[in-house]
């Protein structure tokens, strides 16, 4: 799926090394969605035949940028709308172009050199089950005259929030220290506040973590970006299987619509 176009891109991009690590990272990504969409398909499915219920599978829609604007690349989205899955959208992109003069300034190194490259993945869940948690993943990386990764996870539970928090948070822990001692205490902390709801006064779910313009060493922060992804399925398999077959009722589910219309 090479969907960038050379001519739009930044001259850090022009350097031969950096076209490998693009096109590296590009097909981690894919390879990481193929894996997240079988996984998930998978699991609707023996679900589903074990429930005697109808079969759903994702549905795939390509999209693309418009060339005459100079704005390249694209992506997939897959959907499933299922039994176990209530929803779950695999989102992933691979686009360049120019950022307009009212926005690169907010971005970093585009205020010297308006074309960019980029590349991520996207998870995002809700379960019919309300006993597993809704989760939340996506990685990325970004060039302009700066390249970095950013990404990270977290999870939404309904149910047993200090449980799940507790159990997740250590399996995050013991994630982070595998790459750097340093991460966990301060990602989880970004991903807090980031989805601290403050008109409630309350955190969205139990967090996760969160990390943006990871840029001091390549290859490690390659690796730890690739990694969380794989982390991130390890971890919402378990909690699926965990409760994907506990009995649950409307008044189960009356209390995750509750859950979910305090994310606003």
């Amino acid at each position: 799926m090479k969907v960038y176009k050379f001519s739009t891109l930044p001259t850090l991009m022009e350097n031969n090394d950096f076209l490998v690590k693009t096109d590296i990272v590009e097909k981690k990504f894919l390879a990481l969605r193929d894996k997240i969409c079988k996984s998930f398909q998978d699991l609707e499915n023996a679900y589903s035949k074990k429930n005697g219920l109808k079969k759903s599978k994702f549905k795939k829609n390509k999209w693309y940028r418009n060339k005459e604007k100079n704005e390249y690349g694209g992506g997939l989205s897959s959907i499933l709308k299922g039994n176990l899955f209530e929803k779950v959208g695999v989102n992933i992109s691979t686009v360049s172009g120019i950022f307009p003069d009212n926005y690169k300034k907010n971005i970093k190194g585009a205020s010297k050199d308006p074309r960019f490259f980029a590349t991520g993945i996207s998870v995002v869940a809700h379960m019919n089950s309300p006993f597993i948690p809704a989760a939340h993943y996506n990685s990325r990386f970004i060039v302009t005259k700066e390249a970095w990764f950013g990404g990270g996870c977290d999870l939404t539970p309904t149910y047993n929030q200090q449980i799940v928090k507790k159990s997740f948070h250590k399996l995050l822990k013991k994630f982070c220290d595998q790459h750097n001692k340093s991460y966990y205490n301060k990602y989880s902390k970004i991903c807090s506040d980031y989805f601290y709801l403050k008109h409630r006064k309350e955190e969205r779910g139990i967090g996760g973590i969160f990390f943006d313009y990871l840029n001091n060493n390549w290859d490690k922060n390659f690796k730890f970006t690739s990694e969380t992804g794989s982390f991130f399925l390890e971890a919402f398999l378990y909690y699926i299987n965990k409760d994907k077959d506990k009995n649950w009722t409307q008044k189960h589910r009356i209390k995750l619509f509750e859950k979910r219309s305090r994310y606003v």
